[in-house]
């Protein structure tokens, strides 16, 4: 396992966003689903291409709140800008499983 440092750690900018629209992504090379993210004020909404199709509809995502990191650089999916990675964790059958919180709490709040 590779180790990093506490220092690296804080790097990393994750943060919590509520999911403000979604929509079907088919023309992905592996089945995903688009999503636009509220993170507040400070950050914004952004957008992230996220392979969770085999656990979420389209339509039950919105208003679900996410953690995501919002400090990577944006990468190209397909003709898609994905400008933050959302968390997720592999469930028994190795479908993606957002993270979030378990309660409400404010758009854009970080991670300690």
């Amino acid at each position: 396992m590779l180790q990093i440092s506490f220092d690296d750690f804080l790097k990393v900018d994750i943060r919590v966003g509520e999911i403000i629209y979604s929509e079907p992504y088919p023309e992905a090379r592996k089945p995903a689903i688009k999503l636009w993210i509220d993170f507040g004020p400070e950050i914004g909404k952004k957008r992230s291409s996220a392979q969770i199709t085999a656990n979420y509809k389209p339509e039950k995502l919105v208003g679900k709140q996410v953690m995501a990191v919002v400090n990577f650089k944006p990468r190209q999916i397909g003709k898609f800008i994905s400008e933050v990675l959302v968390l997720g964790l592999s469930d028994i059958d190795g479908g993606i499983v957002l993270i979030g919180p378990d309660r409400t709490v404010e758009n854009g709040g970080k991670m300690h």
